[in-house]
């Protein structure tokens, strides 16, 4: 796998299959979007939130999980930030 994104930018197609019984939250989600442009473009906010939130950038604005970095500090990448993305919600 290359780090070198600079040599080539062919658009990304992507054909996958999601059972509700893998992700519900995120099947109910986007099963409210008919087939096509709108819902691909919920799957592309979804997708680019989601990266943004494991880079720390979603970190203190608080909204969201109330994410508290353990005293070691949590590195890019640590399972740290991104296990609590998945959590069930918390409904007050």
């Amino acid at each position: 796998m290359s780090t070198d994104t600079g040599k080539d930018f062919r658009p990304i197609r992507l054909v996958f299959e999601l059972a509700r019984a893998d992700h519900p939250r995120l099947y109910d989600d986007l099963i409210r979007f008919h087939k096509g442009t709108k819902r691909v473009n919920r799957l592309r906010v979804l997708a680019y939130d989601g990266l943004l939130a494991q880079s720390g950038v979603f970190a203190g604005m608080g909204l969201g999980l109330s994410f508290q970095p353990s005293a070691g500090g949590a590195e890019e990448g640590s399972s740290d930030v991104t296990n609590d993305i998945f959590a069930p919600a918390i409904d007050g």
